[in-house]
């Protein structure tokens, strides 16, 4: 098949995989169930790294809250001081929010596998799922609804019934083709689109109601997922000692957007299960159960990683208060010996020139007892004079280059 857009890139894979699953179960319920699971298994690296990055926002929370207390009046400050704090964690922004949205980038060409499967699932042109579709319509009108979007999935369903007169108008097409694709599984219809208002139904049989559950279904298991994730993530919240931090894990800004998120991504499977065939409720049903059990594997993994690095934060941090603990009994005990508070100056100098003058002191003292017991008299040495610098009789002038003729008229 040629590749008639970027995205056939995906789409024609995506096709050859749907319909080697579907010969392999020969149902095309089971061969979606499996194609979600593998689609999951391909891109657990990526889910991964959007799962490492969720838990190491929600981790570094309480260092994010004492960031924006500590400069909430200077928003340049902040801004310097998280990305410093995102840079030492080797947290992306930009990267955990890009690995969170390309599984819904994936529903895009998946769409078009699940829409156009004459294309991409039995391997036929556009030119002729075209023709296959006139001919079963001109033959049956009955059978095709307003939406043309879904009319090959139409014709995929009935073709067998119609494959003399395609054959009689001349669509060169493979038998494999014309055995057409089977799309009930557990009595519902997959390849139609679920009825939002159950009371147009005509009556209440299990067809009309396993598909108005599919989506329901897909829903709640996104609520689910969501509920599993936040939990997970709240789990890791520690503080700057690697203790978990209750209050901030209520407060911060990864579990609101989680609870935004709660929301928005129910509603979406709502849509998608009321808008599309059945088989992507069913798609997105399985997607969101694999996740759920994805995620706590996950979050068992990286869970030990950072309780290894907590344990060390805080080993760290009780040798540092045991250190702060001893110094402060020194201090306390200096304060039972001294309550007045009164201090002599331990300046290292002064020290040593007390020392120097009480041994000056002690030598001239042996001197003088010397000198008496020898009858010799010993002149008293002057007590020295402290001068200040500079000029002596104006000793407010400390300027050694003070000179007192400097503006004297020396012409006089």
């Amino acid at each position: 098949m040629i590749l008639a857009s970027f995205w056939d890139i995906i789409r024609v894979p995506f096709g050859y995989l749907m319909d080697i699953l579907y010969r392999f179960t020969g149902n095309y319920g089971v061969s979606m169930i499996l194609f979600a699971i593998i689609v999951k298994v391909i891109m657990l690296p990526i889910a991964a790294k959007s799962k490492r990055s969720s838990m190491k926002m929600s981790r570094i929370s309480p260092q994010v809250k004492k960031i924006q207390e500590k400069y909430a009046d200077n928003p340049q400050k902040q801004n310097e001081a998280m990305q410093q704090l995102y840079r030492d964690e080797g947290i992306s922004l930009g990267g955990g929010c890009l690995w969170a949205f390309v599984p819904l980038l994936i529903l895009i060409p998946l769409y078009s596998v699940v829409r156009e499967p004459i294309v991409y699932m039995l391997h036929e042109s556009r030119g002729e799922a075209k023709e296959i579709i006139r001919v079963i319509k001109e033959a049956a009108p009955e059978l095709f609804g307003g939406n043309s979007y879904y009319h090959q999935m139409t014709a995929a369903a009935n073709i067998s019934q119609f494959a003399e007169q395609i054959k009689a108008a001349g669509i060169a097409v493979s038998e494999r083709t014309l055995e057409g694709i089977n799309f009930s599984f557990l009595g519902i219809d997959l390849s139609g689109v679920p009825s939002l208002n159950v009371f147009k139904w005509s009556a209440y049989d299990w067809a009309h109601i396993g598909a108005f559950l599919l989506p329901v279904l897909s829903a709640a298991g996104q609520v689910l997922s969501m509920i599993v994730a936040q939990k997970t993530n709240n789990s890791v919240i520690t503080n700057e000692n690697g203790v978990y931090d209750d209050e901030a894990a209520k407060e911060s800004k990864a579990n609101q957007t989680s609870k935004t998120m709660m929301w928005i991504m129910p509603l979406m499977s709502l849509w998608i299960g009321f808008s599309m065939p059945c088989a992507m409720s069913l798609y997105w049903f399985i997607q969101g159960l694999v996740s759920t059990v994805s995620d706590s594997i996950m979050t068992v993994h990286y869970r030990k990683i950072y309780d290894a690095e907590d344990a060390e934060k805080l080993k760290i941090a009780m040798e540092r208060d045991r250190i702060e603990a001893e110094k402060e009994a020194l201090r306390a005990a200096r304060r039972a010996e001294n309550p007045d508070g009164i201090t002599t100056n331990t300046s290292k100098k002064k020290l040593q020139q007390a020392k120097r003058n009480e041994e000056a002191a002690a030598k001239a003292a042996a001197a003088r007892e010397y000198a008496a017991k020898k009858g010799i008299a010993m002149e008293e040495a002057p007590a020295e004079k402290q001068t200040l610098s500079g000029v002596s009789d104006r000793p407010f002038c400390k300027g050694r280059a003070y000179d007192p003729n400097r503006y004297r008229n020396t012409e006089e």
